[in-house]
């Protein structure tokens, strides 16, 4: 339901003493005279639609169908009773890939935040689809460093036809495009513009730059995101993902998307493994906000295990040591820089792994203890080949 708030001004005479004056007769009579023509006003003809309308609403209606509502959920457990519930964490909009019920979404979607830290990832969504059904959907694959999301949606495949694809390699500033979104929650909403520019590089949160992006005057607005971007023949050419705002406003007229060339590229990926293969180092994290909360860091990541036969474990990276009772015997080595570059927050940290492809050898800025050392990783195998196995996923705490 959308609230309007109708403001008039009016202005208003009071007097003890003197009572309001009667309306002259005359305008009394004039009301009441055009009241007796009341009546249904006809209707003027309609002028046929432009072309251009025509293809706009017929892409619209094609396109429909292949768009989603998403929002994702988290569970919230009751300290009291120990009821779990799920609690939603934020919506946006996302788009059917495939026949195979797989739907692309930004990844900031499913991320939770608390402040402006970010706490973790959900792994669970709820999508509803064109004809108002809702489904489960699990994340089945994420990138932070493209901020990019696969759900696996658990719903009929007839009803989720997938999005026809297009290049953005060609396209050309000035050309329309129509961006469908669900903005505010208003699900299913259409905007017209053009490119305003091509190769632009914007930010993701994670201190990476999505390279080629998209920028257009189609009016895209919070909920927008994960939403697509269609040229003029409802193809999709792109992820709406960002906009430009100032401070204190929205939408200003100047969004983003990510390229679809880098989705055909990315996706692919994410549903046949869930993440991107940086070479495997043999460590796993704690979240960053979980080891500033309970161990009072303010910067850098906790090693907590290190698998012995791995290029950390044959460095010397030291892991958390915690006695039977649950105390801690050694802190571990904390990790402050990657070849050469601070170190902010685990998903920054695999962002640079996705982006970057490491070499042989990689170089850590640690601090153990009160010592600040360099710890280096030999990333090939004992046969003198690369790893090739996934990077550990950095622990997260409970939602």
């Amino acid at each position: 339901m959308i609230r309007a708030t109708l403001l008039a001004v009016t202005t208003l005479t009071l007097s003890a003493q003197t009572p309001p004056k009667p309306p002259a007769p005359t305008e009394e009579a004039t009301i009441q005279r055009f009241r007796t023509h009341a009546k249904v006003r006809k209707v003027a003809p309609a002028a046929p639609l432009s072309a251009e309308e025509r293809n706009t609403i017929r892409r619209f209606k094609e396109a429909k169908a292949s768009v989603v509502f998403v929002s994702a959920v988290a569970p919230l457990r009751d300290l009291r009773t120990m009821d779990e519930t799920k609690v939603p964490t934020a919506r946006g909009t996302g788009f059917v890939w495939d026949e195979w019920g797989h739907v692309v979404t930004n990844h900031h979607i499913i991320t939770v935040e608390e402040g402006g830290k970010r706490l973790g990832e959900v792994e669970e969504a709820e999508v509803t689809l064109s004809d108002g059904k809702t489904y489960k959907g699990r994340v089945i694959g994420s990138s932070f460093a493209y901020d990019i999301s696969v759900l696996q949606v658990f719903a009929p495949l007839e009803a989720m036809p997938p999005i026809p694809l297009g290049r953005s390699k060609t396209l050309q500033v000035g050309q329309t495009v129509i961006a469908i979104g669900n903005p505010f929650g208003l699900d299913h909403s259409l905007s017209r513009g053009v490119i305003s520019a091509k190769d632009r590089e914007i930010d993701t949160g994670y201190n990476t730059r999505i390279l080629n992006a998209i920028q257009t005057d189609a009016a895209v607005n919070p909920g927008n995101s994960g939403g697509p971007l269609l040229d003029s023949g409802g193809r999709l050419v792109g992820m709406n993902t960002a906009i430009m705002a100032t401070k204190g406003e929205g939408s200003v007229g100047v969004g983003f998307a990510i390229p679809v060339d880098t989705l055909n590229q990315i996706v692919p990926q994410l549903i046949a493994r869930g993440r991107l293969e940086p070479p495997r180092m043999g460590f796993e994290v704690l979240a960053a906000s979980v080891a500033q909360q309970k161990f009072g860091l303010k910067q850098g990541l906790l090693v907590i295990t290190v698998a012995p036969d791995s290029p950390a474990g044959r460095a010397g990276l030291r892991p958390l040591e915690l006695d039977e009772t649950g105390k801690v015997k050694q802190l571990g080595d904390v990790l402050l820089g990657y070849q050469g570059r601070a170190i902010e927050n685990e998903g920054q940290f695999m962002a640079m792994l996705e982006l970057e492809p490491p070499a042989d050898e990689v170089v850590f800025d640690v601090q153990r203890g009160d010592q600040d050392i360099k710890v280096t990783l030999n990333l090939k195998n004992k046969t003198g080949s690369p790893a090739k196995e996934k990077v550990s996923k950095p622990v997260l705490p409970a939602l």
